[in-house]
C-alpha cells in the first residue's frame, strides 16, 4: 500500500489527541508547507509508526522527483514540437501570462 495513503488511513482511525497521529500529521504539514519538523519526535513513536513516518518520507521524495520530473518532459515536448529556442519559448510564456494579466 502506498505510504501516504496508509498514513491518512491510520490519522483516521485515531483520535485527535493521539500522539502518534499528530506526530505523523505534523509530519506530513511540514513536508507540504516546506516548515521545520524536530526529527526527534519520531523517536517517540513505535516502531511500526516510525517506519510509516520513514515510507512517508521515501514516497514524499518519490513524489517530489515525478513532479520534477513531468515538468522537464512538458518544457522538452514543447522545445521538441517548436522550432523556437527554449529561451525564446521561456519569454513568450513569460509574456503571455503578462499580456492576459
Amino acid at each position: 500500500m502506498n505510504a501516504i495513503k496508509e498514513a491518512r488511513r491510520y490519522i483516521e482511525r485515531r483520535p485527535p489527541e493521539d500522539p502518534a497521529a499528530r506526530t505523523l500529521a505534523a509530519l506530513v504539514l511540514a513536508l507540504e508547507t516546506d516548515r521545520g519538523f524536530d526529527l526527534s519526535s519520531l523517536y517517540a513513536l513505535d516502531y511500526k509508526s516510525f517506519d510509516l513516518a520513514i515510507e512517508v518520507l521515501r514516497d514524499w521524495r518519490l513524489d517530489r522527483y515525478y513532479a520534477g520530473k513531468a515538468k522537464l518532459f512538458d518544457l522538452s515536448m514543447q522545445v521538441h514540437e517548436s522550432p523556437e529556442t527554449p529561451a525564446a519559448l521561456a519569454a513568450s510564456s513569460s509574456a503571455d501570462a503578462t499580456s492576459s494579466s
